[in-house]
């Protein structure tokens, strides 16, 4: 029974109560200010500053906008926009310039005055950006004048000095902020120069009309590719034709509709192809909502509602069929949805999730409008639309016969797992993992080597199916996915599981917290991991997105030397090791190409003790970048494939065959 402690053990009063105030709290806390101190929160830090000049691009007073690494790591965001204002503010006593830059929600984008249209609702960018940097430094130019300020982990440094500027007439504004972020809060500084220019190449689509450069001295290595400039008259047309630039298109013009309704500007832009993936980005007043809200809801539903309607009134559709289900009509649609609002309601200071209610039915409204004019305008390309979402609907309805076929059959059988899996005596999902094994020789060593407490072995037989390419039906009637989606226990996308269940995944259901894939070490082996990572990626992408998929990291080789051994996992290691042993006696150098050439305890010890093994975690930055990838390597056009393997040949450091 627990004793209660007497109240005069543990003073508890007022003065254990903190109060954490401006920057002090956002250096406290500032996963709640940028979502993570990983590389993604880092990334964030410049977006923020960026996300500021484009709101002078969308108030129409910036051209271009211009984001430069320096090689020390440190970054500087210039454009040509108004430049921030330097007079005394009324309330706080400081210049406006200081005051953006030291207090939090403070900007010019709460009165709607000086920003009718902005990104950075929450007015703490610049500010979150100072504290959580070692130093910034603000460059103003407005007035004929230059004026420079610095700060230093959210407290000025010094005082702000003005510049009288040569031509000072000619009228040159802008604003630049430099700023090098504070290693306390992010470790070592690691930049990604892909997702950042892909981050810049979408603002500029959604932007007609405004240039972006990225330049990446700390990048030099890319060298000359480490700069990049960006510039779209056609918008988010072209982002949609871009999208779909690898991939064999329903009709050849996207549908484009762009419109002023309620003071909310939306726009809208899709295109159909052959796949069988949904593919939508959507914007609020340009930044990248991931988690969808109401405007998405509001597409969903025109797009639902519209070719019903018209396939019923065109008798496409038959009055003895069922209608299409949001699933059927969005099903190889690529789309890029944009909104820009006086006054938007995100989720969070990262923004993921849009809130306002009014955009649900502006958005439907314009779509549905331009949507039923252009069907009707084009009745071939209706016909291709509909025909392509019919295929869908007979596609979703094989799988769910060929579902319960399945379900019946294992009921018969007795039901219950599958009879391969070698499931684990732990009963908690959260302390639970399962192996998913090459092979059923490698299998069986897994099974007498494992842990059985919490570890579970599957071993998958055969060639796993190439899911990018494959119908519902054929998926889910495929033994060892059957098998994997039987004992993980969560279930599948709705397009090879039950529409009834919604997304047909649930991550309450999950019978492993750890979802571990484990191959041989060769050619075989890769394309097999390949094959699961995109059923995964395609079927149970909540897996990847909260962070349950890994994946083993076996040794290449066994290095004996005397009655001494050691394992090496990478080909550096190896050679590092090696060189260390040059001229020693009795050395003895093995590969191992297959998990079975391990005896169970070699196995337990090198890649599946949770003391001594390497796993690595499967995540995604760009969940759109990720889906043209797993769509050039593994659909069905062979022209990406080839470009890709000719463009990167000569990058092959270890070609095993």
């Amino acid at each position: 029974m627990a004793t209660l402690k007497q109240q005069g053990d543990g003073e508890y009063s007022a003065s254990d109560i903190q109060v954490l105030e401006g920057m002090e709290a956002v250096r406290k806390r500032p996963g709640m200010y940028i979502g993570s101190t990983d590389q993604r929160g880092l990334h964030h830090l410049i977006y923020e500053i960026v996300d500021n000049s484009v709101d002078e691009f969308m108030a129409g007073y910036c051209s271009s906008v211009t984001v430069i690494i320096r090689e020390d790591g440190s970054v500087r965001v210039e454009d040509d926009g108004r430049g921030i204002p330097v007079d005394k503010h009324p309330t706080t006593g400081m210049t406006a310039l200081e005051t953006v830059m030291t207090t939090l929600h403070a900007g010019g984008k709460f009165g709607g005055k000086a920003y009718a249209v902005s990104g950075g609702l929450h007015g703490v960018g610049a500010s979150v950006v100072n504290a959580l940097s070692v130093w910034v430094r603000a460059y103003v130019t407005r007035d004929g004048s230059l004026y420079e300020q610095e700060y230093s982990r959210g407290i000025t440094s010094t005082e702000m000095t003005s510049q009288a500027l040569q031509n000072g007439s000619s009228g040159h504004t802008g604003t630049a902020i430099e700023f090098m972020p504070d290693t306390e809060i992010f470790g070592e500084l690691v930049y990604d120069f892909n997702v950042l220019s892909n981050r810049f190449k979408e603002m500029a689509y959604l932007n007609k009309g405004l240039q972006i450069t990225f330049r990446s001295e700390w990048h030099s290595s890319r060298w000359p590719n480490n700069e990049v400039t960006y510039y779209f008259d056609g918008g988010i047309s072209s982002f949609v034709r871009g999208l779909n630039q690898n991939r064999g298109v329903v009709h050849e013009n996207p549908i484009y509709v762009e419109k002023d309704l309620d003071g909310t500007k939306v726009e809208v832009a899709l295109q159909y192809n052959d796949t069988f993936s949904e593919f939508v980005y959507a914007f609020a007043n340009c930044i990248n909502t991931e988690d969808g809200g109401t405007h998405v809801t509001g597409f969903r539903s025109a797009l639902t509602r519209v070719l019903n309607d018209y396939g019923r009134k065109q008798k496409l559709i038959k009055d003895n069929e069922p209608n299409l289900s949001g699933e059927d009509v969005r099903e190889g649609v690529t789309a890029v949805i944009s909104v820009k609002l006086k006054d938007p309601q995100f989720e969070g200071q990262t923004k993921n999730k849009l809130g306002n209610p009014e955009a649900r039915t502006q958005v439907e409204t314009v779509l549905g409008e331009a949507l039923q004019i252009f069907l009707e305008d084009n009745p071939r390309e209706g016909r291709s639309i509909i025909d392509k979402c019919m295929t869908s609907q007979r596609a979703r309805e094989a799988a769910r016969k060929a579902r319960e076929l399945i379900i019946r059959k294992n009921a018969m059988d007795g039901g219950g797992l599958p009879g391969k899996l070698a499931d684990c005596s732990e009963k908690n999902p959260e302390f639970c993992e399962i192996y998913l094994v090459e092979g059923d020789s490698a299998g069986g060593t897994a099974k007498m080597g494992r842990d059985r407490r919490f570890q579970a072995i599957l071993p998958l037989w055969g060639k796993i199916l190439n899911v990018e390419k494959a119908q519902p039906d054929k998926i889910v009637s495929h033994d060892a996915i059957r098998s994997m989606i039987t004992a993980i226990g969560a279930g599948v996308d709705s397009r090879v599981g039950v529409e009834e269940e919604g997304t047909g995944f649930d991550l309450e259901k999950l019978r492993y917290h750890r979802i571990i894939i484990m191959c041989d070490a060769d050619v075989d082996g890769s394309h097999i991991r390949t094959l699961l990572l995109t059923f995964f990626f395609r079927h149970m992408r909540p897996l990847v997105e909260h962070g349950h998929l890994y994946i083993a990291q076996p040794p290449l080789y066994k290095i004996n030397v005397g009655r001494k051994e050691q394992y090496v996992y990478t080909e550096s290691e190896r050679e590092e090791l090696m060189d260390q042993l040059d001229g020693k006696r009795n050395v003895n150098l093995q590969r191992y190409k297959g998990l079975g050439e391990m005896n169970a305890d070699q196995l337990w010890e090198t890649t599946m003790n949770p003391e001594s093994r390497t796993l690595l975690q499967v995540n995604v930055e760009d969940f759109g970048q990720a889906s043209d990838e797993f769509e050039r390597l593994m659909g069905d056009e062979v022209e990406p494939r080839r470009n890709f393997i000719q463009t990167n040949a000569l990058e092959v450091a270890n070609l095993d065959v």
